[in-house]
């Protein structure tokens, strides 16, 4: 979630001001306002893996006790966490990135948050109401994170856009 006005990066990064009047800017200062973005993306899709991950494991715990996967979690673990879950399900923006998540912690610990009445090293302790109820929460702060992310790689665009414009017509 965005906060109008906020003081966290996001809230600067997807402020209806941050990209307007990208003319005025000197080069500088847009190639920093990229670069803040593209910290906020790697920091999104950071936080969006972590989650990802989590759903992987519990809908694995959850395919496991439906009869539709067999083995036990620990046995699938490895090809959970290299993502063999969904070989289709597409990887990244293909994007390079070139900055290290800034908050990994602080990440870690929100979705922890998340979680926190399943203990994911033995989801099978728990019963199938609490999995489906923490698999929904995950999967709706997926989706938030994906929709910011997106809103962030298109500022990043603009910002891009408006740099190469500048190399290509002489003004930089």
């Amino acid at each position: 979630m965005t906060y109008p006005g906020g003081n966290r990066r996001i809230d600067r990064v997807l402020s209806s001001d941050f990209i307007d009047r990208l003319g005025e800017h000197d080069l500088d200062e847009l190639r920093a306002m990229r670069s803040e973005a593209e910290q906020e993306e790697t920091d999104l899709s950071y936080l969006r893996r972590l989650l990802q991950g989590r759903m992987d494991i519990l809908q694995a715990e959850v395919d496991r006790r439906s009869g539709k996967d067999v083995g036990s979690l620990i046995d699938r673990l490895p090809g959970i966490l290299a993502d063999e879950m969904n070989p289709g399900s597409p990887h990244g923006s293909g994007r390079h990135a070139v900055a290290e998540p800034s908050r990994a912690d602080m990440h870690r610990r929100h979705v922890e948050a998340l979680v926190a009445d399943v203990d994911l090293s033995n989801p099978g302790a728990h019963d199938d109401e609490s999995l489906h109820r923490v698999l929904d929460v995950l999967a709706r702060e997926e989706h938030e994170v994906s929709t910011n992310r997106r809103a962030v790689q298109d500022v990043m665009d603009k910002l891009t856009a408006e740099i190469t414009r500048r190399y290509r017509e002489g003004d930089a």
